[in-house]
């Protein structure tokens, strides 16, 4: 859709994708375009479906000029939008399963992956075995006949695992087998899905991509090969994302480059901080070079996001609340990836399977977000002091 320039670096990239002026009159940015309802000019032309819209549930304009951009921006041969990430997440592994099936997916995974896992495809007769994130190539001894899927999420979610994708992806495709990925955390700047054997990737696009905390939507992005069985269950689930958050979505694009920088900055920034207080134990960011993955990570990732986290030395629970209770910059909330700094206490003890996480103390995840570096310290500096004074 794009009459502009659709090559060069991220920021280009960024800033044109999915524009096309001349086709709005001269204005830069796409309309916000409302609708159910599409007329067709003549009974021959309704029968011949040669329209390029025909329904508001299957596209809109706003809706192709984000999928356009997104496409463009993982190196994929299509994107579709849903209402949001878990709904891209859902609709991407059943495109590939059935009753009898068997997938594969990593212990470190976002957790209502694996609710639907457990809930809806068990009922459905698809067995989902949970694997070792750090297993690497190890995972072909996993694999069977009936392996149809490879889920993969690296960084995992609230631990930070790096995974070998590429090992996984030449492994899993050896027997015939997918391989998804949920590349929310680093986003189509820091990590090139396609380039590294993955064939279908899925985003909540509600975090970075958005950006501004003010809107739901997931992205499911396929290799050519992937692209037809993802486009019928789409369509057959009646998938129809809201018109505003596709337009603020497309909106947050455009910032992202700069955004990101900001984030990776001050996450480093606040990981190094952290790693030198007394009350933490240990910092999780594989940007780090004292992070297990951070080989892995320096050589298949670009930069990081803004996401990471911190175990805690042993508190009491008094403690741990009045320190978290009193922040004023860091709120606590399930979300992350907006322009807010976030803070989240964490125990995946309960739903892990083929892992165990053995934290020293209470485990917190942190979204550095594009407040001052010394006010969110400050913010930090002082809920450690309640945290100390009520033990």
């Amino acid at each position: 859709m794009t009459k502009t320039q659709k090559s060069g670096k991220h920021a280009t990239q960024l800033a044109h994708s999915g524009r096309d002026p001349a086709g709005f009159h001269g204005f830069v940015n796409a309309p916000l375009y409302r609708g159910s309802t599409v007329l067709y000019p003549s009974y021959d032309s309704l029968l011949a479906d040669d329209q390029d819209y025909s329904y508001g549930r299957l596209g809109t304009p706003t809706v192709r000029a984000l999928q356009d951009a997104l496409a463009e921006m993982e190196g994929g041969h299509a994107s579709l939008l849903t209402p949001s990430g878990l709904s891209a997440i859902t609709t991407a592994i059943v495109s590939f399963v059935s009753s009898g099936d068997h997938i594969l997916v990593s212990d470190s995974v976002y957790r209502p992956t694996r609710r639907f896992c457990d809930t809806v495809l068990s009922r459905l007769g698809v067995t989902t075995t949970y694997y070792d994130p750090l297993i690497g190539a190890g995972i072909s001894e996993l694999l069977t006949e009936r392996t149809k899927l490879v889920f993969t999420e690296s960084p995992g979610s609230q631990t930070f695992e790096i995974q070998d994708i590429p090992a996984i992806a030449t492994a899993a495709h050896a027997v015939g087998a997918e391989v998804m990925m949920d590349n929310t955390w680093a986003t189509p700047l820091y990590f090139k899905p396609f380039q590294h054997g993955v064939d279908v990737v899925v985003h909540a696009a509600t975090k970075y991509l958005v950006g501004h905390a003010d809107a739901m939507l997931g992205v499911i992005t396929m290799s050519e090969s992937a692209t037809a069985p993802v486009v019928k269950t789409h369509d057959i689930l009646g998938l129809c994302p809201g018109p505003e958050d596709v337009y603020l979505t497309l909106r947050g694009l455009r910032t992202l480059d700069v955004r990101l920088q900001r984030h990776e900055e001050t996450g480093l920034a606040l990981a190094a901080w952290l790693a030198e207080r007394p009350e933490v134990s240990k910092v999780i960011h594989p940007a780090r070079t004292d992070h297990p993955g951070h080989a892995l990570w320096k050589r298949d990732f670009t930069g990081a996001s803004g996401l990471f986290a911190i175990v805690l030395k042993p508190v009491p629970r008094p403690a741990l609340a009045a320190m978290l209770d009193g922040l004023s910059l860091f709120g606590m909330g399930y979300s992350w990836g907006g322009y807010e700094s976030l803070i989240l206490p964490f125990d995946p003890r309960g739903y892990r399977s083929a892992t165990v996480w053995d934290a020293e103390g209470p485990s917190l995840r942190l979204h550095a977000g594009l407040e001052d570096i010394e006010d969110l310290k400050a913010d930090l500096e002082a809920g450690f002091r309640r945290l100390s004074d009520t033990r």
